[in-house]
């Protein structure tokens, strides 16, 4: 049997002086003795897996609501996704993987119902802004007004109720850096607690793009094979054409669904293959001595090539008109905010419709604390939830 310090005593030598070891982490806000089989971040991974909100990931809404069909990626396969992803870019790397997993299966805890037309609605229900874009680029951290999800998937890991001693699941400092510092394209970081104001390290970066890797190429995926978008609509796109291009020596393959599965790897081997070139060039440059390094930096090591970089966002430019804007996806992204809307309105007319472990009758609450109330009993649903609960009460 291999004990928790012959794991850590194996990380020194397998891990890079820049990765964070296990041993060295900062800690859990909540003392709590060492497991004698399990590393901090193993046990991260295994308490996140076991929130009621990581299971609901399941009946949450990628691009396609889960009634329009089986095949289409959920929150959950799609956080499985990243995670896959990312342990694999951390391997090359020489980072923690564990680390890295617990993370990349924390990252949407947060998300609301009906992918990112129920986290615009909820935007900008709690705003009070409408903004015309389905999806917009975010280009610095929100404030705390407005929902965001980064902050949600936070409060959900700090707050919930599962263990007698403290609130929430008293994960490590490094896994809470990760998750309420998210960064993508349709990701702001959160300003969140100032306790935690410290750069992600590398593993938590390797999250980041690797779930910027996973709904490019997956949305494509599920895109294909819906038929909202075709393989000519994407032509227009260099990464996409050098794909293709790769592949005609090639076997026809002679069945559509083998094809776009070979087509959607191969997209996702190039850009792993530049990122980890660039990312070890960047890492290499930075002379990173140790994570403590990495903290103090404000610099992402973990990037694409500029001209990758570039290619990434041509194909995303297409994906957003071609799928996103899609007539039909337009039609159930009008429908999701419309019932996220009428949800909200419904409980604010009068909270006590709430249940009680969500809202205490016999208390006080301002008007702010029951709209952050009802944000929070709505991002928490499930589509099916909240499509339910939009029946009965409407």
């Amino acid at each position: 049997m291999r004990t928790r310090e012959e794991i850590e005593k194996l990380e020194d030598v397998v891990l890079a002086p820049y990765a964070m070891h296990s041993k060295d982490s900062a800690g859990r806000f909540f003392a709590e003795p060492g497991h004698p089989t399990r590393t901090c971040y193993q046990r991260d991974r295994d308490r996140i897996v076991h929130l009621r909100a990581f299971r609901n990931l399941e009946y949450k809404t990628q691009v396609f609501p889960i009634f329009e069909g089986d095949y289409y990626r959920t929150r959950l396969t799609h956080t499985i996704e990243v995670a896959q992803i990312a342990r694999t870019i951390g391997r090359s790397l020489m980072l923690n993987e564990d680390l890295i997993e617990a993370i990349a299966l924390a990252h949407d805890l947060g998300h609301p119902p009906f992918g990112h037309a129920g986290e615009k609605a909820l935007d900008e229900i709690m705003s009070g802004n409408k903004i015309d874009e389905f999806l917009r680029f975010i280009s610095q951290a929100k404030t705390s007004k407005g929902f965001n999800h980064n902050k949600r998937s936070f409060e959900i890991v700090t707050k919930e109720k599962r263990y007698p001693a403290f609130d929430g699941l008293n994960l490590t400092r490094e896994v809470l850096v990760g998750i309420l510092k998210h960064k993508t394209t349709y990701d702001a970081p959160s300003l969140g607690d100032q306790s935690l104001n410290e750069f992600p390290t590398l593993e938590a970066q390797i999250v980041n793009v690797a779930d910027e890797l996973a709904y490019l190429n997956h949305d494509i995926d599920d895109g294909l094979a819906s038929g909202y978008i075709r393989k000519e609509d994407l032509s227009a796109s260099a990464l996409w054409s050098r794909t293709i291009a790769g592949l005609q020596p090639s076997t026809p393959i002679g069945n559509e669904a083998l094809e776009r599965n070979l087509i959607v790897k191969t997209l996702i081997d190039i850009q792993v293959k530049d990122l980890l070139e660039t990312s070890d060039k960047e890492i290499t440059q930075h002379h990173f001595g140790s994570v403590n390094d990495v903290k103090k930096t404000s610099d992402f090591s973990i990037k694409f090539s500029a001209v990758m970089a570039q290619e990434r966002d041509e194909l995303q430019q297409i994906l957003n008109k071609k799928l996103y804007h899609h007539y039909l996806v337009e039609r159930m992204t009008t429908k999701a905010k419309r019932v996220i809307h009428r949800l909200f309105d419904i409980y604010s007319s009068n909270p006590r419709q709430l249940p009680y472990d969500i809202y205490d009758p016999d208390k006080k609450y301002s008007k702010e604390t029951e709209k952050e109330i009802i944000c929070d009993f709505i991002a928490d649903m499930t589509d099916r939830v909240a499509l339910e609960e939009y029946q009965k009460l409407s």
